[in-house]
């Protein structure tokens, strides 16, 4: 009880707020990490998600690839590239940032794939049948259907490398994870708990945001079947 409770002073001190190590810059720069990723992840994830989902072949190799890219130890890889990768301008922002859209990639494709394989099969012949061009088909049936499944997908996402992106700090960038690398080399336990708690907190008022989001997408006819 008592790490939470000097947690909780540490958190509640005007001076740990402010400043280029404050809890203000620190969210910023974690936020950034982790657009960064998630954006870089989309150029990948985007093209194939939507290649395989419309296609419909392949998905399986593509939903076992992203799984296997989950089981991905990221702080052992992360340590792997700042070793192996050349030290120069860029250093360490992309090791830090290949391990991130890494991570990011996974959940990206599997919702896109996930969200085309919700559509009605029946649905999509309907439009072929009745002269729909496959872009027609793509842009006007079937991302419209698939796009709630698909924020879902982007939600976990999001909320994965965001708590993720505390391992970027190991390496010297910095964020949040920067409380707790900092914290633990002089002990610091309290510094340790309120950065764990911010990282917490962030990720579900994100978490939150998102399923909005989501539920905003969701068309109403939707709403009611699952309302049901």
């Amino acid at each position: 009880m008592q790490p939470l409770i000097d947690a909780s002073s540490y958190l509640t001190d005007p001076s740990h707020w402010s400043g280029p190590t404050g809890f203000g810059a620190r969210i910023a720069e974690h936020l950034a990490y982790t657009t960064l990723a998630v954006l870089a992840a989309a150029l990948i994830a985007v093209p194939v998600g939507v290649a395989v989902g419309h296609s419909r072949k392949g998905a399986n190799a593509v939903v076992a690839i992203s799984g296997a890219l989950r089981a991905l130890p990221e702080l052992g890889l992360l340590t792997w590239l700042a070793i192996s990768l050349p030290r120069g301008i860029s250093w360490p922002i992309v090791p830090s940032l290949i391990v991130l859209v890494l991570l990011a990639v996974a959940p990206l494709v599997a919702g896109i794939v996930a969200g085309f394989d919700s559509v009605e099969r029946d649905v999509v012949l309907s439009a072929r049948a009745a002269g729909y061009s496959e872009t027609q088909i793509l842009l006007g049936v079937e991302l419209p259907l698939a796009a709630p499944v698909m924020l879902g997908g982007l939600r976990s996402c999001v909320v994965q490398v965001l708590a993720t992106a505390t391992v970027v700090a190991y390496i010297g960038l910095g964020g949040l994870g920067r409380y707790l690398i900092d914290g633990l080399a002089v002990q610091d336990y309290a510094r340790m708990v309120a950065g764990a708690v911010v990282v917490t907190l962030l990720a579900l008022v994100i978490d939150l945001i998102l399923a909005g989001v989501q539920r905003w997408a969701t068309p109403a006819g939707l709403n009611v079947k699952e309302n049901a």
